[in-house]
């Protein structure tokens, strides 16, 4: 591993199941929990955007609620909770600095 490689996986290792503001490579960026590590690989939980995840026409994301209008019921009349975060994973090689962000 080289140094770099090796500084990215310290990180990520010493903040493991934290909220962070991860920079790649190529500028972009994004927040995330890590929520594993191997030699290769880091693994995030990041949060969805404002439409992702929902199917058209839900959009009471404020309140969890589906087309019913009961808290905890989504639509069809079965309980389903949206999800709030998808799993991203990347090659370690791609991160260029990671940040601990406060959670709250």
């Amino acid at each position: 591993m080289n140094h770099h490689h090796q500084h990215i996986y310290d990180l990520c290792k010493n903040h493991m199941h934290s909220y962070v503001l991860v920079e790649m490579n190529d500028g972009s960026n994004f927040d995330g929990i890590i929520t594993g590590l191997d030699d290769e690989y880091v693994y995030f939980a990041v949060p969805l955007g404002q439409d992702d995840g929902m199917p058209h026409g839900h959009h009471h994301r404020q309140f969890g609620w589906g087309s019913y209008n009961y808290p905890g019921f989504y639509g069809h009349g079965y309980h389903h909770r949206p999800r709030r975060f998808r799993r991203l994973i990347l090659p370690l090689a791609a991160l260029a600095a990671i940040s601990v962000l406060p959670w709250y």
